[in-house]
């Protein structure tokens, strides 16, 4: 079964299509985290504007491990065997998490306002320091 394409990452930025992913756009998306952050580029950042653009998860590799696994076997010292729960089949336009085409375009286009938001505030506030000065 092929997967979704709206799963796939940003397909599109200020009602743009991006096309395929290019280190420049991976280093001025890091670039603007770290503008929002107010602190210089880390690799961090272009880690995240990676898995941002293609489509990964927005947590590293440990974090998501830790939040797959349920709270009382984090605590359990010497996990049983409990058996195991066969995964659902989500239907084709389904995403990970259950949500349709609909609900996933929501949410992109909220995270990309947001980002957009945090982005022009960090600008102003910049500008505004160097007036300021």
């Amino acid at each position: 079964m092929s997967k979704n394409p709206i799963n796939k990452g940003v397909i599109e930025e200020n009602s743009v299509g991006i096309g395929e992913i290019s280190g420049e756009m991976v280093a001025a998306r890091g670039k603007e985290f770290a503008l929002i952050a107010g602190r210089p580029m880390t690799k961090e950042d272009c880690k995240q504007a990676l898995r941002e653009l293609t489509g990964g998860s927005e947590m590293d590799d440990e974090q998501a491990f830790l939040e797959s696994v349920t709270e009382d076997m984090r605590w359990n010292p010497l996990p049983g065997s409990t058996g195991h729960q066969v995964e659902d089949l989500a239907s084709e336009e389904d995403d990970e998490d259950g949500r349709d085409e609909n609900a996933q375009l929501y949410e992109e286009g909220v995270r990309e306002a947001e980002h957009d938001q945090m982005l022009q505030a960090a600008k102003a506030a910049k500008t505004k320091d160097k007036k300021d000065r």
